[in-house]
């Protein structure tokens, strides 16, 4: 059985506030969009070793036990002692450490995998809650649809978001920015207007009111990022932003009006429809 792992963008990003656990509390919009990696999951033989995992695409680095697909099969494994053992492919497509959210749509995605391949039965509601533990982010991914996110970003609320009039560019350079830097170089603070609200105000007025916090900081330690977003308004886009801590950065424009526009041949680059 295969499923498509999709990214998200940010659509604005507010840091309220440090929390004593550690982490932050945060406001912004998950957006889903049509960019994916591809798992599948075939049962293994009673002989074989509980997992055996193969990936292909981009180089995941790190132990393969870390792997946040292999983390989700042993999270459920914990709570369904006969889960079956298997044979799991990832392909990686979504570019890593670049604020999408790939790893955690992987993992999210493989706990709806096994639910469904081997019918565990399990509410969409437990599923969130086991995704929350693999990441803060994993959440969102079962739900997948756009949501006004807070708390560490695992508290969702849906919200009526329709972007499929736009295309989006996506544009990734490949530079990996630390998250806890990132979130080091923010000073928390309450915003004047919350992003639920912004996002409901014509899309034209976005570009004013709707902001990423992490830029700044980005932006200055990296100015071939901001260099992206410059390039993409120059070109037409009604609204561009870096989406999470980076490094990636996506441009809205209108779906039969997307310009021609070249990046370096490193770059990740894809167009595709919301």
């Amino acid at each position: 059985m295969l499923l498509f792992p999709n990214c998200k963008i940010n659509l604005g990003l507010n840091i309220l506030s440090k929390r004593e656990d550690g982490f932050h509390d945060i406001a912004t919009v998950f957006y889903p969009v049509p960019v994916t990696d591809a798992i599948e999951i075939i049962p293994a033989s009673a002989n074989s070793k509980t997992i055996a995992f193969t990936s292909s695409g981009i180089t995941v680095d790190g132990k393969e036990e870390d792997n946040i697909c292999i983390k989700a099969y042993h999270l459920l494994k914990k709570y369904f002692p006969d889960l079956p053992r298997i044979i799991m492919h990832l392909h990686k497509s979504i570019p890593l450490g670049a604020g999408l959210g790939g790893g955690s749509a992987d993992g999210a995605f493989t706990l709806q995998l096994l639910n469904t391949k081997f019918k565990l039965n399990i509410s969409n509601e437990s599923l969130i809650k086991y995704a929350l533990q693999l990441g803060s982010d994993c959440p969102f991914f079962i739900i997948n649809k756009p949501c006004f996110a807070t708390g560490r970003g695992e508290t969702l609320k849906e919200i009526a978001l329709d972007l499929s009039d736009y295309q989006i560019i996506l544009v990734n350079p490949g530079i990996h920015i630390n998250t806890a830097w990132a979130f080091s170089q923010i000073k928390p603070t309450l915003p004047k207007q919350s992003i639920e609200s912004i996002i409901q105000q014509p899309i034209t007025s976005w570009r004013s009111d709707l902001t990423n916090d992490f830029e700044n900081p980005v932006f200055e330690k990296y100015p071939s990022i901001k260099e992206i977003k410059e390039i993409l308004y120059k070109k037409g886009a009604i609204y561009a932003a870096m989406s999470g801590s980076g490094s990636s950065v996506f441009g809205l424009f209108p779906k039969m009006d997307l310009p021609s526009i070249s990046f370096p041949e490193a770059y990740f680059v894809r167009s595709v429809k919301l």
